[in-house]
């Protein structure tokens, strides 16, 4: 033997006898490939050896990357295939297979992916009670497979003889599937193999419970559909898409007729089944675009995408004829009411697109009561200045939306577009704004009207010119107008203002000629009455504190017709005073709040002016 075969065969022999000289790897936590066929890799490159010669595999990198797995994902399948790109790409497995229990099918689903990153599906049933599989996963111990005949896979033909582990996956002792490894190592990685199944089954049962717990927070229980949170926010998000898109969409509001009734004479578990019920149909019928949601109790809102009015009437017409030939027992045929908003049409504001959705409803529950039909009404089919609109739009504000309602945004504003044609619109106009503080302001409900009748009445007295009487008289109907813009807490409060609610109160003649108005030329002449009918003749009133001639007769006027109102009307703290005495205390106040003159007329017309109002 030469010297060049001498010295390779003695590196051939200490090569083999430092290997027999390897200490317990897990001792010392590493992990042996004995798989002969395991090549170089970009993750783990530097562990891979040559072939046919063991492959050391550092744990704790191995352990590192898994963990990132974990952390990183919120879907078990996805999950999954991050758990095998790394055991393959260390451990070279002959496959590794998920298999999730579907409690509906009574399946358990397994996904599998080979060596060659092949992926297969199979689905074996759990009353194959033979099959090591369902054995794992009913008795929830781990189980041997000398082969893959268990996943009864016919295209795995290359790798049949391979031997399995089968690991349930168990989640505060509940079975949710099973971890199958095939490998040729008779099982030395079992305990690792069983650490990363009941990683992943804990994984799983969380992901479960993030998503029941996301569907709990977007979803109403009872009808399935969104609630009202999730509905505001699919709203939120259609008007940026459709503002971006300048496209229109319709938000639409379905009532159901009569449920109060059916909850009272039938109970609410009746109620809710009826709410179900067209909650079901309303989806099974609507559009695939269109998103559903429980506005709130018996009513079903739907907002549609790119939709015009005519389009979302019809569909509204589909639906409500669809609901219609829904029949329950004691109950018949239910009716129904829809009330239609438009975007950017009826208004490009979230709240006020709602808002209006239920003016329109409203509506259309009056007219439905009027008919005895189901009745589908949008903005764009009255008039907002109609005595039955207005008065709907007010009852929304002030008992649903009073922390969103802003006098420039809502009825002054509609009051500032509208187009005065002659003194009759004008007078129409004004009454529907005094009819909106009576809605607010239920203790003063007649107020205006009464000092606008007792102002005309002491004008005439005077003998002012005809013209003047009809403004004093259009201004002492409008006197109170800036108490739109008070809260209601403060106009309806029962006890006396604190001094903070006083100074807010003090605000409404400023509100009602600065806001109310001014914008509208064709009313300033009726300005002075507004602002100034609490200045006092000795200069003690507000907002301004003027005193005497300062203050324009016409103000003087009502407000000596407000004040005796004031007092023979009932109030929450007390009833209201008789003639005389209110008569009595004006003169009381003559020549210090009042015009002394205005009084002493005043004081002969009072009796004749006797009401009951």
């Amino acid at each position: 033997m030469n010297s060049k075969n001498s010295e390779k065969t003695s590196l051939i022999q200490n090569e083999t006898q430092s290997n027999l000289n390897i200490s317990n790897p897990i001792e010392n936590k590493k992990i042996l490939s004995l798989n002969t066929i395991t090549s170089a890799n970009r993750l783990y490159g530097g562990y891979a050896n040559a072939i046919n010669k063991k492959q050391e595999i550092n744990f704790k990198q191995l352990t590192r990357a898994l963990n990132s797995c974990f952390v990183n994902q919120s879907d078990s399948i996805k999950l999954f295939y991050d758990i095998n790109k790394h055991f393959s790409n260390i451990l070279s497995l002959n496959y590794c297979a998920i298999g999730l229990y579907n409690e509906n099918s009574n399946y358990i689903n397994i996904k599998l992916i080979d060596k060659n990153d092949s992926s297969y599906n199979t689905k074996i049933m759990t009353s194959e009670s033979d099959n090591a599989i369902v054995k794992a996963f009913l008795n929830k111990k781990t189980e041997f497979c000398k082969d893959s005949s268990c996943l009864k896979l016919s295209q795995l033909n290359d790798i049949t003889e391979s031997p399995s582990v089968i690991i349930p996956l168990v989640a505060a002792d509940e079975c949710i599937g099973v971890f199958i490894f095939s490998d040729n190592y008779k099982n030395e990685y079992l305990e690792f193999y069983k650490l990363i199944a009941n990683c992943f089954a804990f994984s799983h049962k969380n992901f479960i419970l993030h998503e029941l717990v996301n569907k709990n927070t977007d979803t109403d229980s009872l009808t399935g559909l969104y609630n009202h949170k999730k509905l505001q926010e699919e709203l939120a998000n259609e008007i940026i898409a459709a503002t971006k898109s300048e496209k229109d969409f319709a938000f639409c509001i379905i009532d159901i007729a009569n449920i109060t009734e059916i909850n009272n004479e039938l109970g609410h578990a009746k109620g809710d089944i009826v709410i179900k019920e067209v909650a079901k149909k309303i989806k099974k019928n609507a559009r695939n675009t269109d998103i559903l949601g429980r506005y709130a109790g018996d009513k079903i809102a739907i907002i549609m995408p790119d939709t015009n009015v005519d389009d979302a009437k019809y569909v509204c017409e589909f639906l409500l004829y669809n609901l219609a030939c829904t029949m329950f027992d004691d109950l018949g045929q239910l009716k129904f009411s829809c009330g239609i908003s438009m975007f950017p049409d009826s208004t490009n504001k979230q709240e006020k697109l709602t808002l209006l959705a239920q003016q329109a409803l409203m509506i259309a529950k009056s007219k439905r009561n009027k008919t005895g039909q189901s009745e589908i009404i949008s903005t764009a089919d009255f008039n907002f200045w109609d005595d039955e609109a207005l008065k709907c739009f007010v009852q929304i504000l002030t008992k649903k939306h009073a922390s969103l309602v802003n006098i420039e945004e809502e009825l002054i504003k509609q009051f500032h577009s509208e187009t005065i044609i002659s003194n009759e619109h004008m007078l129409d106009v004004v009454l529907s704004l005094v009819n909106t503080i009576d809605a607010k302001d239920t203790y003063t409900k007649g107020h205006s009207s009464a000092v606008s009748r007792y102002s005309e009445a002491l004008a005439r007295a005077l003998n002012l010119p005809s013209d003047e009487v009809e403004r004093i008289k259009l201004g002492a109907l409008l006197h109170d107008i800036g108490k739109i813009g008070i809260p209601e807490q403060v106009l309806r409060k029962p006890t006396q203002l604190t001094s903070d609610e006083w100074a807010v109160m003090k605000q409404h003649p400023k509100i009602g000629a600065d806001k109310v108005l001014k914008p509208n030329k064709s009313l300033h002449d009726l300005i002075p009455m507004v602002k100034y009918h609490h200045e006092h003749v000795d200069g003690t009133g507000y907002p301004y504190g003027l005193k005497g001639d300062e203050i324009p007769m016409s103000a003087k006027i009502v407000a000596v017709a407000d004040a005796y109102h004031a007092l023979i009307s009932d109030r929450p703290y007390r009833k209201g005073l008789s003639v005389d005495k209110a008569c009595e205390i004006l003169k009381s106040g003559a020549g210090k709040q009042w015009d002394r003159e205005l009084v002493r007329q005043f004081i002969t017309i009072a009796p004749s002016l006797a009401t009951n109002i």
